[in-house]
Protein backbone atom coordinates (compact mmCIF):
# COMPACT_ATOMS: atom_id res chain seq x y z
CA UNK A 1 0.00 0.00 0.00
CA UNK A 2 1.43 3.34 -0.96
CA UNK A 3 1.66 6.38 1.32
CA UNK A 4 -0.52 8.26 -1.17
CA UNK A 5 -3.37 5.71 -0.94
CA UNK A 6 -3.06 5.62 2.86
CA UNK A 7 -3.27 9.44 3.02
CA UNK A 8 -6.29 9.36 0.71
CA UNK A 9 -8.06 6.80 2.88
CA UNK A 10 -7.13 8.72 6.04
CA UNK A 11 -8.67 11.93 4.65
CA UNK A 12 -11.74 10.02 3.48
CA UNK A 13 -12.16 8.34 6.90
CA UNK A 14 -11.90 11.64 8.77
CA UNK A 15 -14.66 13.10 6.58
CA UNK A 16 -16.80 9.93 6.85
CA UNK A 17 -16.58 9.95 10.68
CA UNK A 18 -17.41 13.68 10.82
CA UNK A 19 -20.36 13.46 8.40
CA UNK A 20 -21.93 10.54 10.27
CA UNK A 21 -21.30 11.97 13.75
CA UNK A 22 -18.98 9.18 14.78
CA UNK A 23 -16.15 9.55 17.28
CA UNK A 24 -13.74 6.86 16.04
CA UNK A 25 -13.21 4.61 13.07
CA UNK A 26 -10.92 2.55 10.90
CA UNK A 27 -10.31 1.35 7.37
CA UNK A 28 -8.96 -2.13 6.81
CA UNK A 29 -8.02 -3.14 3.26
CA UNK A 30 -8.15 -6.71 2.02
CA UNK A 31 -4.54 -7.88 1.96
CA UNK A 32 -5.14 -11.55 1.22
CA UNK A 33 -7.98 -14.03 0.86
CA UNK A 34 -8.37 -14.35 4.62
CA UNK A 35 -6.98 -11.13 6.09
CA UNK A 36 -7.31 -7.38 6.34
CA UNK A 37 -4.57 -4.77 6.89
CA UNK A 38 -5.10 -1.51 8.74
CA UNK A 39 -4.90 1.50 6.40
CA UNK A 40 -6.40 4.42 8.38
CA UNK A 41 -7.71 5.25 11.86
CA UNK A 42 -9.42 8.05 13.75
CA UNK A 43 -9.26 8.11 17.58
CA UNK A 44 -8.04 4.53 17.89
CA UNK A 45 -5.50 4.17 20.73
CA UNK A 46 -1.99 3.02 19.75
CA UNK A 47 -2.24 -0.33 21.63
CA UNK A 48 -5.43 -1.13 19.71
CA UNK A 49 -3.87 -0.08 16.37
CA UNK A 50 -1.03 -2.54 17.01
CA UNK A 51 -3.45 -5.39 17.76
CA UNK A 52 -5.61 -4.74 14.67
CA UNK A 53 -2.77 -4.08 12.22
CA UNK A 54 -3.64 -7.43 10.62
CA UNK A 55 -7.11 -8.92 11.13
CA UNK A 56 -7.85 -12.52 10.15
CA UNK A 57 -11.17 -13.58 8.66
CA UNK A 58 -13.71 -14.17 11.42
CA UNK A 59 -11.91 -12.28 14.23
CA UNK A 60 -13.51 -9.19 15.73
CA UNK A 61 -16.07 -7.05 14.00
CA UNK A 62 -13.93 -6.34 10.91
CA UNK A 63 -12.97 -10.00 10.46
CA UNK A 64 -16.60 -11.05 10.84
CA UNK A 65 -17.71 -8.44 8.28
CA UNK A 66 -15.17 -9.97 5.86
CA UNK A 67 -16.25 -13.54 6.65
CA UNK A 68 -19.99 -12.89 6.48
CA UNK A 69 -19.88 -10.22 3.77
CA UNK A 70 -22.34 -8.28 5.91
CA UNK A 71 -22.36 -5.36 8.32
CA UNK A 72 -21.59 -6.30 11.92
CA UNK A 73 -22.90 -3.99 14.62
CA UNK A 74 -22.92 -3.71 18.38
CA UNK A 75 -25.20 -1.55 20.53
CA UNK A 76 -22.36 -1.11 23.04
CA UNK A 77 -18.83 -2.39 22.45
CA UNK A 78 -18.08 -1.91 26.16
CA UNK A 79 -20.62 -4.51 27.31
CA UNK A 80 -21.07 -6.70 24.20
CA UNK A 81 -21.15 -10.36 25.18
CA UNK A 82 -21.66 -11.90 21.74
CA UNK A 83 -17.98 -12.52 21.07
CA UNK A 84 -18.09 -10.20 18.04
CA UNK A 85 -16.19 -7.47 19.87
CA UNK A 86 -12.58 -8.26 20.75
CA UNK A 87 -11.35 -7.18 24.20
CA UNK A 88 -8.97 -4.56 22.74
CA UNK A 89 -11.88 -2.70 21.14
CA UNK A 90 -13.08 -1.78 24.61
CA UNK A 91 -10.06 0.54 24.90
CA UNK A 92 -11.79 2.82 22.37
CA UNK A 93 -13.91 5.37 24.23
CA UNK A 94 -17.09 4.55 22.32
CA UNK A 95 -20.36 2.65 22.63
CA UNK A 96 -22.31 1.68 19.47
CA UNK A 97 -20.20 0.57 16.51
CA UNK A 98 -20.53 -0.99 13.07
CA UNK A 99 -18.11 -2.66 10.64
CA UNK A 100 -19.17 -2.25 7.00
CA UNK A 101 -17.87 -4.37 4.11
CA UNK A 102 -16.95 -2.37 1.00
CA UNK A 103 -17.12 -4.24 -2.31
CA UNK A 104 -15.17 -4.16 -5.55
CA UNK A 105 -16.85 -4.28 -8.97
CA UNK A 106 -17.02 -8.07 -8.79
CA UNK A 107 -18.92 -7.95 -5.50
CA UNK A 108 -15.98 -9.16 -3.40
CA UNK A 109 -15.08 -7.48 -0.11
CA UNK A 110 -12.15 -5.12 -0.80
CA UNK A 111 -12.18 -3.33 2.56
CA UNK A 112 -14.00 -3.00 5.86
CA UNK A 113 -14.85 0.44 7.27
CA UNK A 114 -15.52 0.75 10.98
CA UNK A 115 -17.29 3.61 12.73
CA UNK A 116 -18.03 4.03 16.43
CA UNK A 117 -20.42 6.38 18.20
CA UNK A 118 -20.49 7.97 21.65
CA UNK A 119 -23.95 6.68 22.55
CA UNK A 120 -25.34 3.22 23.21
CA UNK A 121 -28.01 2.42 20.63
CA UNK A 122 -29.25 0.04 18.02
CA UNK A 123 -28.27 1.17 14.54
CA UNK A 124 -31.48 1.28 12.50
CA UNK A 125 -31.83 -0.37 9.10
CA UNK A 126 -32.11 3.08 7.47
CA UNK A 127 -28.93 4.30 9.18
CA UNK A 128 -27.13 1.07 8.29
CA UNK A 129 -28.12 1.50 4.63
CA UNK A 130 -26.92 5.13 4.62
CA UNK A 131 -23.61 4.16 6.25
CA UNK A 132 -23.12 1.26 3.81
CA UNK A 133 -23.78 3.51 0.80
CA UNK A 134 -21.40 6.16 2.15
CA UNK A 135 -18.70 3.56 2.88
CA UNK A 136 -18.90 2.40 -0.75
CA UNK A 137 -17.38 5.76 -1.77
CA UNK A 138 -14.08 4.92 -0.05
CA UNK A 139 -11.16 5.38 -2.45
Amino acid sequence: MSEESTASQQAWLEKFIREHRGIAGSVHLRSGPDELSLAATVNIPEPVRKVVQMVPRGKGMAGLALERNAAISSCNIQTDGTGQVRPGARAVDAQAAVALPVHNRDGEVRAVVGIAFSDERTISDDELLALTEAAASMP
